[in-house]
């Protein structure tokens, strides 16, 4: 399944906000910042990025429904392999 070029535009932005929230964790590591502040905010890194990792799979099922595939068409073990994966 690929994702339309511009449904992936969000979900790149999401994972870019992670990106630069991680980078601003391991900055607060590294200056000796509180462990509870360190892993508050990287918990809040976590969750961004398994919503990222969820929005891929919601946007590519609507897709697939959007386009009218048949099922048998979509490998749905491979589908439900990846979505487990983020759980």
């Amino acid at each position: 399944m690929q994702i339309e070029t511009r449904d992936m535009h969000a979900i790149v932005n999401r994972a870019k906000r992670a990106h630069g929230h991680l980078g601003k964790v391991i900055t607060m590591m590294e200056e000796g910042a509180d462990c509870e502040a360190v892993l508050t905010q990287l918990s809040a890194v976590l969750k961004a990025l398994e919503r990222t990792g969820f929005q891929v799979v919601a946007t590519g099922l609507q897709q697939c429904i959007a386009e009218g595939d048949r099922p048998d068409s979509v490998d749905v073990k491979k589908l439900e392999k990846l979505f487990l994966g983020l759980a």
